[in-house]
């Protein structure tokens, strides 16, 4: 009865508990909704899309991928001006940074008279202190600033190369401007003349590491052109230059354009230099290269401000006279004009014919010279003769000249001039007739036409009829024929395959034998002087190892010696003894014991170069030392 009376309390109480539970979980739910909505919008009205957005209970849980550090934090605090920070559990992470590229490493040097100054970016693990080093060698008594910086990564593939390319050019330009990187070399240097640049270039290009590109700007003072010299042709095989001569880039395009539009084809060029005797030189050029055009053929020169026009022989008259008299008046008043429509010319070339008189001298392949040919008396006879003589060497001339008393006037002068003109010829032959020289020949000059074109028009006066087939090969250019490193080695190696140096048993002196081939490759050291090689001594395995390592070393530098002794600069050259340890033949028969007794040339890398030139470890040069010492004691056994 009393549990009955207490039964509907009991329900109501039960009622109110489950209703009061479910009210506090629909409250839940709703504060959790509304947190993440809320906490969600705000992410995304900031940029934060990458961020999730979870909840617990009151707990709102962020998570997702950050960019970086900055961003995880930001997106916290946009988070926390929505919720409580208390309420805020942070699961974002970091995204994993991508590797940090190294730097591009290179390095400018900058050199003038006062000194040389490094800047630019360079890895740690180099050996900073050795290529300072090396720099100070190449600057001598002058200053080096080093304004290096070194970055912790490793070097880029090339960079050894190119850095040692770099120096070794730096080494040669004394003006210059160096940018050195992994896959560039740039070079900026200023030389003493064109013929110095042509070289500079030349031996730059010949030692270019393979896989390297190397811009190359060197440039030479301006020269003084003296007589100022341009000479235009039309003949059979062509419009050209024999010489163009203009004081600015834009009077060589005006006077190319003149060319091109007279019928030349090709490409030409004109040498810029200081002496140009009027302002108006180009335009002067271009109106007589257009009136020789009309012309149809013959010769036009300019010697300063004399121009000679030769027309071609078939040149009807009024049309020659026509054409003179309007070019006489389209020059500037600085100009002189002489125009010359000459009579048939027949090159006899014997000096003996019945034409005009002549005056001939030929230069065979070998250097001789035969003068020939009428000559107006016997002091030109003997000037000519040391005339020749100067220019070609006493032993070189040979004389067959006779006296002719009614040579014209000037024939001294165009007979000296044309000598001079045959000495820029490696072989060929002039041809001096009154009214007219011939010239033809092959020459290893590339600039021999146009200084024979100067040479002939300042000495020849007024009639400066003068023909020239000069033919330019490349094998006869002392500069373009500069052997490249490979070649060097490989022309030694020929050499030693016909004649291998050998020596006195057991001893570093050089068989005479031998002496035949040491002299055939000193002359190719003299075009290989800046090719690094070494010189690799070697035995058979007879003997004591350290004997004929120490044997192999002396005849090396034997060899080194006896190349120095020939006027040989041998800076370039390494020795080095191999003793037993590189055969190349079978030690157990004579002949392979004979093959393995030789001397080889070999080339030095760069990298190579860059390891010899690195300090030593005191340590290693301890225990070297220490070998030497046991070489040096066995040795001295030995000779007991």
């Amino acid at each position: 009865m009393r549990f009955a009376r207490f039964l509907p309390a009991f329900l109501a109480l039960v009622t109110g508990g489950i209703f009061a539970l479910l009210a506090a979980m629909l409250a839940v739910t709703t504060i959790e909704a509304r947190s993440k909505a809320d906490v969600a919008r705000v992410l995304d009205l900031n940029a934060h899309q990458w961020a999730d957005v979870d909840v617990n209970g009151l707990q709102v849980i962020l998570g997702g991928f950050a960019p970086d550090e900055a961003t995880r934090f930001r997106a916290l605090r946009v988070a926390g001006g929505v919720v409580d920070s208390s309420r805020l559990i942070d699961m974002m992470n970091v995204q994993d940074r991508a590797p940090i590229k190294p730097p591009r490493f290179s390095v400018e040097i900058l050199r003038n008279d006062e000194g040389i100054s490094l800047i630019g970016l360079i890895p740690a693990a180099m050996d900073r202190e050795t290529v300072v080093n090396s720099i100070r060698d190449i600057a001598g008594d002058t200053a080096v600033t080093d304004f290096l910086d070194t970055a912790d990564y490793a070097a880029p593939p090339g960079w050894d190369n190119a850095l040692a390319y770099g120096l070794s050019a730096l080494a040669i330009l004394p003006r210059s401007k160096i940018s050195i990187a992994a896959d560039r070399v740039e070079l900026k240097a200023i030389s003493d003349s064109v013929e110095e640049k042509r070289r500079l270039e030349t031996q730059l290009s010949r030692t270019t590491p393979k896989g390297l590109i190397v811009a190359m700007a060197i440039t030479a003072p301006r020269p003084v052109i003296t007589p100022y010299t341009l000479r235009f042709i039309i003949d059979a095989e062509g419009p050209r230059f024999d010489a163009c001569s203009t004081s600015t880039p834009a009077g060589v395009n005006r006077i190319l354009a003149a060319a091109r539009k007279a019928g030349m084809r090709g490409k030409a060029s004109c040498t810029i230099g200081l002496g140009v005797p009027s302002p108006k030189w180009d335009d002067a050029v271009a109106t007589a290269i257009g009136r020789l055009a009309e012309m149809g053929g013959g010769s036009v020169t300019f010697s300063d401000a004399d121009v000679t026009l030769i027309a071609d022989e078939t040149t009807a008259q009024s049309k020659f006279d026509r054409i003179v008299g309007e070019l006489d008046a389209a020059l500037p008043d600085a100009f002189s004009l002489h125009a010359v429509l000459p009579e048939p010319v027949v090159i006899d070339g014997t000096g003996e014919g019945d034409g005009p008189p002549e005056f001939i001298a030929t230069k065979s392949p070998e250097g001789d010279v035969r003068l020939r040919g009428r000559i107006p008396n016997e002091r030109t006879r003997i000037a000519t003769e040391v005339f020749a003589q100067a220019q070609f060497g006493s032993r070189a001339i040979s004389s067959a000249m006779r006296v002719d008393e009614k040579l014209p006037l000037g024939w001294s002068n165009r007979v000296l001039a044309s000598l001079e003109a045959l000495a820029l010829l490696n072989s060929g032959m002039i041809v001096t007739q009154p009214d007219v020289v011939d010239i033809r020949g092959i020459t290893g000059n590339p600039d021999a036409r146009a200084e024979i074109s100067r040479i002939l028009s300042e000495k020849l006066g007024e009639a400066k009829d003068f023909r020239i087939s000069v033919t330019y090969e490349e094998t006869l250019d002392p500069l373009a024929n500069i052997p490249t490193p490979e070649e060097c080695v490989a022309q030694i190696g020929k050499i030693l395959t016909v004649q291998q140096i050998t020596f006195a048993p057991s001893s570093a002196n050089i068989d005479e034998v031998a002496r035949a081939s040491i002299d055939n490759i000193a002359e190719i050291m003299k075009d290989c002087q800046d090719v690094v090689m070494e010189v690799g001594g070697h035995t058979d395995s007879q003997g004591r190892e350290t004997m004929n390592q120490g044997l192999s070393q002396s005849r090396a530098e034997a060899v080194l010696n006896a190349l120095l002794a020939r006027r040989i600069l041998t800076s370039n050259l390494t020795a080095k003894g191999y003793g037993e340890t590189k055969p190349i033949a079978d030690n157990g028969t004579e002949e392979g014991r004979e093959a393995n007794r030789r001397i080889e040339f070999r080339l030095i890398s760069a990298e190579e170069l860059a390891k010899m030139n690195a300090p030593a470890d005191p340590d290693v040069q301890d225990t070297t030392d220490q070998s030497e010492q046991t070489t040096q004691s066995e040795v001295q056994d030995e000779q007991n």
